[in-house]
This record gives C-alpha cells, structure tokens and sequence, in this order.
C-alpha cells in the first residue's frame, strides 16, 4: 500500500525548511533519478530528446539532458523558451557543456515530455496541444516527467517525483501515465512523505478467505442471502460467486420460480441463519415495497448494487450499519442526486470523482463506498483507496455482478465492510489480470472460474 497526495509542493517545502535541501538539490536528484532509469533500461548512443516547458517540470528536463549529454545523442526541444529562474539556471549550465538544441521534434529512441508539472490547470494552447498529438505519433518509447503534461501526452512510464499523487489515478489519466515509478528527491520516500487519508492498494494488500479452523462446518463460514429479481441471471452470477469465494452457504431469495444451479439454495424468505445479504443486482420491478422491507426487516450486513441505488428506499438502507454500496458512475451520480448530495452529469462526476467520494463519506461516514471505474476508489469515514489494477477486459455485462458476489462472500464469513469491500475488489481486479484469454473474451463465468486459482 501506498501513499497519494493532493499536491506535493508542500512536501518539497518541507525538505528545504526542515531538511536543508535546497531547490537546486531536490531537482538535481529529480534529474539523476530519471536519468537512472534510463540509463538502466537503455543502450548507450540511442537518441533521447526531451520535450522542455518554461517552467521547473522543464528545467528537470533541461538537467536531465545534462546528465545524459555524454552517453546518449541527446537534445533538448523548448515547447516554451525557459522562464522561470530554476529553467534558466539549468539552461545556463546546460549550454555550458554543449548539450544540443533542436529546432524540430525528430524521431528518436527516448522522448521525454517535461512541458508541464502538477503546477499546470487549464487548457494547452493550439500551439502546445498540436506538439503534444506530434510527440504521441513518434515512435519512441515515451518517459513523462512528474506527470504527462496535461494528462495528454501517452506516456509509456511516468518517471514522478517525491510521491504519488491522486491526480495520475483519475479514470480520464489511465490512458496517459503507463507504469508508474517514484523518483526519491534526496530522502527516502518514508521522510519525504506524511500522513494522507488516501491511499493505492498494492495487489500484495490482497488477503484471501483462509480456512485454518480443522472443527468447523458449512455455518462455520456464513450464508449469504442473495436477492433474486426480474433478471435473475445477475443475482445467479452472484451467488455463485459468492459461494466459490468462501460462503459456506448462499440462498436466492426471491418470489418466482426460476432455475438455479444445483450448488444454490432458493427461498421465498431470508433464511434464519443468514449472516450477510446482497440486493439489487437485476432487480427491476420483480420485488415489491413491502417485500423490498420484508427482505431488510433485519440487522445484517448488507452490499447493496446497481438497481436498488436508485429507488427511494436507498435512503433508508443507508441508514443501516454495516453496509456496502458499489455504484459505477451513472449509478453514483443517482446516488448523488437521491441523497441530495448533488445534482450533476456523469461527465463532470468523471472530472471529480475524488471530490463526490469525500462529499458522500463525509454525509454517510458508516457506509463504504466502492465506486466502480478504470480505477475503483474505495472509502468509508475519512479512510480512502484507490485499486487501480482493473483492466478494459473487465467492462463487460456480469462482472459487476461477481464483484457484489465477491464482497457478500466475505461480509457473510465475518469480514468488516471495508476490509470486505478492499479485499473483494484486489480479488476481482486479479482474477481479470490472470485470465489467459484475450481481453475481449472475458466472461463472468470466467472470472467465477479463476478464483479458485487465486
């Protein structure tokens, strides 16, 4: 598990008062960090160019082209002429020792992107934007410098310096930053960093349902009660999920008669003995009011999902302890507005997903929240995660489904909601990861299929 912040300038700050690190210093070791890894993933004599800004995510690239100067054919292109006083130092000392400045973007077998850091909102100028769709088309393996400038430029590998920030884990920025790598900035990140509410769970933060007790039966591992509405497919998929990740037990409960897979039970009732429920998942209009009470006329455990979010009884069942809620963002931005929270389009939830997570933890502070994305954001109170190891393979009809399975499992085994909720999603983003099929081919029957190989 790993730290995210909001900003990092305050961090920096803190190393040149407390520390004695002066702003030369922390951008020299942000330079030989990059340069490391180049240097360690990259034959001596290939062409590296960098791409520099006006400002300091620029002049890091300027002092990135000094280091490299001697091994590799290295150049320097200036998207923006240096402005600010640590550019121009570092163009100064550049020049000294003969790096190179080209007038056009070549191709090449590194480029770097250092036009803009996290210092930068607003919008590319025309100019600034059509060098950036120039840079995506080369060839090159791409580095970006902190973060890719503006989350446009296509980066292979985002070289950032001092710390994660939250930024890089929008949904909008997974197509842009590749794989992600900590440069330290002259103290190991364990000093640099401080305390942060938001957190990037590793897939090593994943504990399995483990079943060390010898004296122990069905109801040793929980029931789960499974509401089976007007597609009663989805509520199926579920369950078997569920039963498959540990329950000992697992009941459909619905009104109709349907066929089940023989593993399953069916009743018209929560059964007396459950320990966890899950609800929504296909309902449609096939409960009624008084059976939607009849099914939460108790005090268990709850992971409520996709139809139920929106129905007025919601704000009842958030009133509950003990309950998960997993919209995906159309889901959540009717969350939003049912709650009152706020009334906005799913397009601007996508640009504030961070900010809406906090807004409903901090109104509802006993629920977790498991907002589904390129990169899930889990939370409850003031503790916030983000699994950002989901793949497109993923967006298909069902697997939604299998992920409410999955958090029913261990909410009816015992497990704390949270720990449910972070523990369910990791389970479910690696069961895509070791798939061996293509992208395109993965079904729910799939994922239910490879978690017995976790």
């Amino acid at each position: 598990m790993q730290k995210l912040f909001d900003e990092v300038a305050s961090l920096d700050k803190r190393c040149c008062e407390e520390f004695f690190l002066s702003e030369d210093i922390l951008m020299e070791h942000a330079a030989g960090g990059m340069a490391g890894y180049i240097r360690s993933n990259f034959k001596k004599g290939l062409k590296v160019i960098i791409v520099c800004g006006s400002g300091n995510n620029g002049a890091d690239g300027i002092a990135l082209a000094r280091l490299l100067h001697a091994e590799y054919d290295t150049s320097i292109f200036y998207a923006k002429k240096p402005a600010s006083k640590m550019a121009l130092l570092q163009q100064k000392r550049s020049l000294g020792i003969g790096v190179k400045e080209c007038a056009k973007l070549q191709e090449c077998d590194v480029l770097v992107d250092a036009i803009v850091g996290t210092g930068f909102s607003g919008e590319f100028s025309d100019a600034i934007a059509s060098l950036i769709e120039e840079m995506n088309a080369l060839r090159a393996f791409k580095i970006a410098c902190d973060i890719p400038s503006g989350y446009k430029f296509a980066a292979d590998v985002t070289l950032t310096m001092g710390a994660l920030k939250k930024s890089m884990f929008m949904d909008s920025a997974k197509e842009f930053v590749g794989e992600i790598k900590v440069i330290n900035l002259g103290v190991s990140r364990e000093i640099y960093e401080k305390q942060s509410c938001w957190n990037l769970l590793d897939l090593d933060d994943l504990k399995l349902p483990n079943r060390v007790k010898k004296d122990s039966h069905k109801g040793s591992y929980g029931h789960l009660g499974v509401a089976s509405g007007e597609k009663s497919g989805a509520s199926i998929m579920s369950a078997l999920a569920a039963l498959k990740f540990g329950a000992g037990l697992v009941t459909l409960v619905g009104y109709e008669d349907i066929q089940i897979p023989h593993t399953l039970m069916y009743s018209h009732e929560v059964p007396k003995n459950a320990t966890a429920l899950a609800l929504g998942m296909g309902l449609g209009a096939e409960f009624s009011q008084i059976e939607l009470n009849k099914f939460l006329d108790n005090n268990l455990t709850l992971v409520a999902d996709a139809d139920i979010l929106s129905l007025p009884i919601i704000l009842e069942i958030l009133k509950r302890e003990g309950v998960v809620v997993t919209p995906h963002a159309k889901e959540f931005v009717s969350l939003l507005k049912v709650t009152k929270l706020a009334d906005i389009t799913t397009e601007e939830l996508q640009k504030n997903r961070f900010k809406y997570a906090e807004e409903f933890c901090k109104a509802y502070p006993h629920v977790t929240l498991i907002l589904k994305g390129a990169n899930v954001v889990i939370a409850k109170g003031d503790e916030f995660y983000i699994n950002p190891h989901g793949k497109a393979s993923l967006a298909k009809g069902g697997s939604g489904d299998v992920l409410t399975g999955l958090i029913g499992a261990l909410l009816a085994q015992g497990y704390a909601p949270l720990n449910a909720a972070i523990n369910a999603s990791l389970a479910h983003t690696k069961l895509a990861l070791n798939y061996a099929g293509t992208d395109f081919s993965l079904t729910p029957d799939d994922l239910i299929e490879e978690i017995s190989k976790l």
